[in-house]
C-alpha cells in the first residue's frame, strides 16, 4: 500500500481539501462579522446552511463519479472542486453589502466541499485490496486531519492577522487548484484496475 502512488497522490490532495474545508468553515463567522458586516444571527444563519448544504453535494458527488464517470473518482474531484474554487473567490470578491450573494457563496462550497472529502476515503478503498483498506483510510484521514483540523484553523489565523484576509483567501485558492491537480492525476484510474 505504500507503494501505491494513488493513494499517496489522494492522501496528499486530501490536505489541501480539509485546509479549503476548515478555512473556510472556521473563519466564516469572523469574516463575516468584520469584513461583510453580518451580525452574530446572520453568521450563525450562513454557518449553518454550509454545513448543511454539504448533504446534497456528497449524494450528487457520489452518483456522477458512478453514473456520469463510471467509477472513474477523479473527475468528479475534479470538476467538484474547480467549482469549490470559484463559489471561494465569489465569496472573497463580493463586496460588504451583498448577504445573498456571501450566503449563496457558502452554500455553495458547503455543497461542493463535502463530495471531495467522501471521494478521497472512497478511493483510498478503491485503489487497495481488501486487507490493506484500513490502513488506506487511516493514512488519507490522518493527511486530511493534518490539512484541516491542525493546520487550516492555526495558519489561517497566522496568515489573517499577520497580513490580511487576501492573503488567506489567495492560501484557500492555491489549496483548491493543488486538489485539482492531484484529482486530475487520478483522471483515468478506476479503483478496481489498480488493485487487480
Amino acid at each position: 500500500m505504500l507503494n501505491n502512488k494513488w493513494v499517496w497522490a489522494i492522501a496528499i490532495a486530501n490536505i489541501f481539501v480539509y485546509f479549503v474545508r476548515y478555512g473556510v468553515l472556521d473563519w466564516a463567522p469572523t469574516y463575516l462579522s468584520e469584513e461583510k458586516g453580518f451580525n452574530m444571527s446572520e453568521s450563525g444563519i450562513a454557518y449553518f446552511l454550509y454545513e448543511w448544504a454539504g448533504i446534497p453535494g456528497t449524494l450528487l458527488c457520489g452518483y456522477i463519479s458512478d453514473k456520469v464517470f463510471k467509477g472513474r473518482r477523479g473527475p468528479a474531484g475534479v470538476v467538484f472542486m474547480i467549482g469549490v474554487m470559484i463559489a471561494v473567490l465569489v465569496y472573497w470578491f463580493n463586496p460588504a453589502g451583498n448577504p445573498l450573494i456571501d450566503n449563496m457563496a457558502l452554500i455553495a462550497i458547503g455543497f461542493l466541499i463535502y463530495g471531495p472529502v467522501m471521494l478521497i476515503g472512497l478511493q483510498a478503498l478503491d485503489f487497495v485490496p481488501k486487507k490493506a483498506a484500513g490502513t488506506a483510510a487511516g493514512l488519507t484521514g490522518f493527511f486530511g486531519y493534518i490539512g484541516g483540523a491542525v493546520s487550516a484553523n492555526a495558519i489561517m489565523g497566522f496568515v489573517v492577522q499577520h497580513f490580511s484576509w487576501d492573503a488567506g483567501f489567495m492560501l484557500l485558492t492555491v489549496s483548491c487548484i493543488l486538489s485539482v491537480g492531484l484529482f486530475a492525476i487520478t483522471w483515468n484510474v478506476r479503483g478496481q484496475e489498480v488493485v487487480k
